[in-house]
């Protein structure tokens, strides 16, 4: 790193930059202006903005200059990609940092897991800052790999690159005023500190932004969103694979009051970031849907680099990275070109970065017991209604259904002629022998079953089918592959994807992993699932803090009430 008054005798024009980037329309979010202008790099920071010499010269010739994006919270997780490969696909689209929380890891691998993700995103294109993860197990209505208290958090949180404390997932422990949670936030203090309360309105808000929560993501309703910025909760409005938020809430969003929100995706499947896009995708339907273009981007890149305290991040000033994205219609949206520290790092949708240095696996997490098919039987209760999940598209909330069960013999069964499937959940962590067992409605399945490892939070087995013994056999299949994804029928395997790295994310290259995640939706397709993302929708029907009704290892929960309840009616 070049010395400081060698900056500055650059910056005061009296020696040559590294690198102009000359004839830019710049698009300055910190002042809301775009104008013509040229920027001087040197040692892979602004130095200034004006007429300046560079040893390098790059021309954009009137093209518009913007601040590479950020992502306000994301699981790179469900990508089911190392970071490495993640960063392949998220480049080409404008990101440059990303505020992650690796609740997945954590869940999973504990401490060893967050260490593991500062290791392996290291020396890359984009700046990785962890929110340590403050809901591990997310309640203790599920078993997790391991537990996590606010002595554990204050292990690491004065590490640079830690920005603060992760969604606050148990809300009513919160607002409540649980002391576990409350201690929590005081370890994050000086830090940001995430919320997460899908649906919280009223004084029981007012309470868990008292107790110091500073930002939402789960607003799924303009009003409810309305009523968290007027609290002062920073929102995050959300479009990932299946949370498609935005075009519900994004109304809200003014010139007056865009300061306080910025855009977050939250979970998003490797082959939508390929196509789709990932920031670049929420700013042009920000655009489409009446949004300014200059507030979509600042909502993009400074607004949250100011909300979690990224320093030099998020605009294009002196002393601030040269990390830069090149369009040609703002409107349109689409990147051209992206810089990282000056350097050129991906064009026309191709990424240009170096091949990290390889980091160890860390270790095998398939640790089951159960017993096939006992565990997976429910014998009826007289003539009582069961409770069913039904699933809501596009949302990771649920209803709850009452419907008279299909019987044989006292047995209740899946009925797939109803859309009624069975669900299991196997804890895979501790080798505990607990499995909780359920009936879901909205897969349409009408043959087979559909297993995965990826399982929100606690990232237990979870399996949706039509029989006990296709669900048996995709239980044994998952084990041998030490996690994953798979598609079975009639005990043949259709489909799988491996996903050998806490059963959550594949050692395999991106253009691999989009390829196995394609065949395992047709193969879900052929049995007669109709949903556009069948395995990230399952892997939601275990995340217990969401309403309305969920499954865990340990049974039936009720999410609002947040207790465990049982399967059949009263």
């Amino acid at each position: 790193m070049r010395a400081v008054p060698h900056k500055l005798s650059i910056a005061r024009g009296e020696e040559p930059a590294e690198i102009v980037f000359k004839n830019a329309q710049l698009v300055n979010v910190l002042s809301a202006e775009i104008y013509l202008t040229n920027v001087a790099v040197d040692d892979g920071r602004v130095v200034g903005l004006g007429d300046y010499e560079g040893r390098e010269t790059i021309d954009l010739e009137g093209a518009y200059l913007a601040p590479s994006l950020i992502d306000g919270h994301f699981h790179v997780e469900s990508t089911m990609l190392t970071i490495p490969e993640f960063v392949r696909a998220a480049v080409p689209h404008g990101t440059g940092a990303m505020v992650i929380d690796p609740h997945e890891y954590a869940n999973v691998l504990g401490l060893d897991g967050i260490r593991y993700v500062l290791e392996s995103s290291k020396n890359l294109p984009i700046d990785f800052f962890i929110m340590l993860p403050s809901c591990v197990p997310a309640t203790h209505l599920e078993t997790a790999g391991a537990r996590f208290t606010a002595d554990d958090l204050k292990l690491m949180i004065a590490d640079d690159r830690i920005a603060g404390v992760a969604e606050l997932m148990n809300y009513p422990g919160v607002f409540l005023g649980m002391e576990s949670e409350l201690a929590k936030i005081r370890a994050g203090k000086g830090k940001a500190i995430d919320g997460h309360a899908p649906g919280l309105r009223g004084k029981n808000l007012n309470a868990y932004a008292l107790a110091g929560v500073r930002s939402d993501h789960e607003s799924t309703e303009l009003e409810e969103a309305r009523e968290k910025l007027r609290l002062g909760l920073h929102l995050l409005v959300r479009e990932g694979s299946t949370e498609r938020n935005l075009e519900h809430i994004i109304g809200l969003v003014t010139p007056q009051n865009s300061a306080n929100c910025s855009f977050a995706t939250d979970d998003k499947l490797a082959g939508d970031l390929v196509q789709e896009g990932h920031l670049d995708h929420s700013i042009r339907r920000a655009i489409e849907l009446g949004i300014a273009p200059m507030t979509a981007i600042q909502m993009g890149s400074i607004n949250t680099a100011r909300h979690y305290r990224l320093r030099n991040h998020g605009a294009i000033a002196p002393r601030f990275w040269a990390d830069f994205l090149v369009l040609d219609d703002l409107k349109k949206f689409v990147v051209r070109q992206v810089f990282k520290r000056g350097k050129l790092v991906a064009e026309k949708g191709r990424y240009l970065g170096e091949k990290p240095a390889h980091t160890p696996q860390p270790r095998s997490t398939m640790n089951l017991r159960y017993h096939a098919p006992e565990d997976f039987r429910v014998m009826a209760e007289g003539t009582r209604k069961i409770k069913v999940i039904e699933i809501v598209p596009n949302q990771i909330i649920t209803r709850q259904a009452l419907e008279r069960p299909k019987l044989s013999n006292g047995e209740v069964l899946a009925d797939p002629e109803r859309d009624i499937l069975k669900l299991v959940v196997l804890e895979r962590h501790q080798a505990t022998g607990n499995v909780g067992v359920g009936f879901v409605r909205g897969f349409g399945l009408q043959r087979g079953a559909l297993a995965s490892t990826v399982a929100h939070d606690a990232h237990n087995v979870v399996v949706v089918g039509t029989n006990d013994e296709d669900i048996g056999f995709a239980i044994r299949t998952l084990e041998e592959m030490r996690g994953g994804q798979v598609a079975v029928v009639d005990g043949e395997m259709e489909a799988a994807l491996p996903l050998p790295i806490a059963g959550l994310v594949s050692d395999q290259p991106l253009e691999s992993v989009i390829e196995k995640i394609a065949a395992l939706n047709a193969a879900a397709r052929s049995l007669g699932c109709d949903l556009p993302a069948p395995f990230m929708s399952l892997s939601f029907l275990s995340l217990s803090p969401i309403p309305t009704l969920k499954l865990t290892d340990q049974g039936l929960v009720d999410a609002v009430a947040m207790k465990l309840t049982s399967l059949f009616a009263d």
